[in-house]
């Protein structure tokens, strides 16, 4: 395993912390308004930030280290970083949670993953393994076909119990797992297939199981539809894009018409 390298964290959140805590001195967390720091010069910037402050810290990272920011946000950046050169840049799939800032992170194993759900994929995934490793938690270093069926894995996850727990208003994550559990694994199946069909993802037998195992694991967490254009809004422009075209059905009725229901369109 790779050693833990000193490394700048954006952002000074609860996970920021969280990292800076697994680390090594000459770590450097950058805070907002703080100026780009010229030591450590090389190694890992952990962007850990909200994704709508993602433009701003790739405009204030020196264009030489830009392939150096890893990208640790929920929802689905690949279009996004694409778009920006930075297709190739180490992601990580975080399915570990801290409850408080300063807190120990809990991790996000389950009773069907007790190996852990966290991976990541690019230059620095073993740095972020290593690190990680440290503060006790798991993360598994994935190749690109492996995670791209692990990241679209994770976007179902939130998209689904996101948008059914919507539908009833109150409910937790583990009220969708246990009370809606036939609406949820629906919509589950129908964004696994569809996804599969659309973008060619192949993803590992028993997605349906390693998701219900998740929300069982973090069935305190509430529910809403947000931060659309990275969620939600993923599968609703794919489904906008076959329906203005004309030449197919919208691969994902359901998720469209449980959008219309929750208001989120």
């Amino acid at each position: 395993m790779a050693s833990v390298a000193p490394s700048i964290i954006v952002g000074g959140g609860r996970v920021g912390q969280a990292l800076a805590d697994m680390g090594v001195p000459g770590d450097v967390i950058m805070k907002r308004g703080d100026a780009f720091p010229a030591e450590p010069s090389t190694g890992p910037i952990y962007v850990c930030t909200r994704n709508d402050a993602l433009q701003g810290v790739i405009d204030q990272t020196p264009p030489e280290r830009r392939a150096d920011l890893v990208f640790l946000q929920n929802g689905m950046l690949q279009p996004w970083l694409d778009a920006r050169g930075l297709g190739d840049n180490t992601q990580a799939l975080i399915y570990f949670a801290v409850a408080k800032f300063g807190e120990k992170p809990t991790d996000g194993i389950t009773d069907v993953n007790p190996e852990g759900l966290t991976a990541a994929n690019g230059k620095h995934a073993a740095a972020l393994q290593a690190r990680l490793a440290a503060g006790g938690m798991r993360c598994h270093v994935l190749d690109d076909d492996a995670f791209k069926a692990s990241m679209f894995e994770k976007l179902i996850w939130i998209c689904a119990f996101m948008a059914v727990g919507a539908a009833h208003p109150g409910a937790t994550v583990g009220d969708v797992e246990s009370t809606h559990r036939a609406e949820v694994v629906e919509l589950i199946e129908e964004l696994l297939e569809g996804s599969a069909a659309e973008k060619g993802v192949k993803f590992e037998p028993g997605s349906v199981e390693r998701l219900c195992a998740y929300a069982r694991a973090v069935a305190h967490f509430p529910t809403a539809v947000k931060e659309f254009e990275w969620r939600n809004g993923f599968f609703y422009g794919i489904s906008q894009e076959a329906i203005t075209a004309g030449d197919r059905p919208d691969p994902f009725p359901k998720h469209t018409a449980l959008l219309k229901q929750v208001g989120a369109i």
